[in-house]
């Protein structure tokens, strides 16, 4: 097999590999070299242990890795196809994080308050007016939200449309990617409707600060709003003594609506 990537071929050639890592590389190599698309069968494992020289056992081990990836579905009647499920084999890793914890929520936040309120400077130039309405038309649908979860649908769409604002498409799947995890962020403290009033108000701040062109009000507000749910999770004295390791663990239907 010809191995067109020159760094794969390196790093095949100096064993740093297992024999299953190298299959793995070997695979994603073949599927590129034969212009397999979505739908196509591999080889048979037999046929694969005569291409590869590698035995039985670490083909198998190697698809498996290929398949958890999301690159290939096995089949009974056909073997191993090219699936096109890596988008989701990554939200399934994401969501895979069932507990939510103080440290844990710092760490996406900290990860959103680099990127939205970085790309204020982005998206204050260039909304229009039409954009603006368009924020306000999704802020207004999370009072009729009928329940956290819901909620925090509402409130992720009003999030992910300042993405998209900044026409970076790596930044948007990246962003879309993350949606287990952040609309769980995003369901603390919106089973208390009163708590719904403030997010709608927060947001029209926001897009009132867009609307005025003022990046310094933009970047302050958005940073308050990142930060209003830690008065949810911040446990009170009386709360770490009874129990010290206090999560929030996400509901299986959650993950399971988050994934459709």
């Amino acid at each position: 097999m010809r191995i067109k990537n020159l760094k794969n071929a390196e790093t095949l050639a100096s064993g740093r590999l297992s024999a299953v890592d190298r299959v793995v590389v070997q695979i994603r190599d073949l599927i590129g070299a034969e212009n397999l698309s979505v739908g196509d069968s591999l080889p048979t494992e037999r046929e694969l242990c005569e291409k590869f020289g590698a035995s039985r056992n670490t083909i198998r081990e190697a698809l498996r890795v290929v398949k958890t990836y999301g690159f290939i579905d096995t089949q009974t009647k056909t073997g191993a196809v090219i699936s096109d499920r890596s988008h989701e084999a990554i939200r399934e890793l994401f969501a895979f994080q069932l507990q939510l914890s103080p440290a844990s929520f710092q760490d996406v936040q900290s990860f959103r308050r680099i990127v939205e309120v970085g790309l204020g400077d982005q998206v204050l130039q260039s909304a229009s007016d039409a954009d603006l309405a368009e924020l306000d038309m999704i802020n207004r649908r999370i009072l009729d939200a009928r329940s956290a979860h819901e909620a925090a649908e509402c409130d992720f769409d009003f999030h992910f449309a300042l993405i998209k604002l900044t026409g970076n498409r790596t930044l948007r799947e990246t962003y879309q990617l993350l949606k287990p995890v952040i609309t769980h962020v995003m369901t603390v403290g919106k089973k208390d409707v009163s708590m719904l009033g403030e997010t709608r108000r927060a947001h029209a701040e926001i897009i009132d600060a867009m609307r005025s062109r003022d990046r310094i009000a933009y970047a302050y507000l958005m940073s308050r709003h990142l930060e209003f749910a830690r008065r949810f999770l911040e446990p009170s004295a009386e709360d770490e003594a009874a129990e010290p390791s206090r999560q929030l663990t996400v509901p299986a239907s959650e993950i399971d609506e988050n994934r459709a």
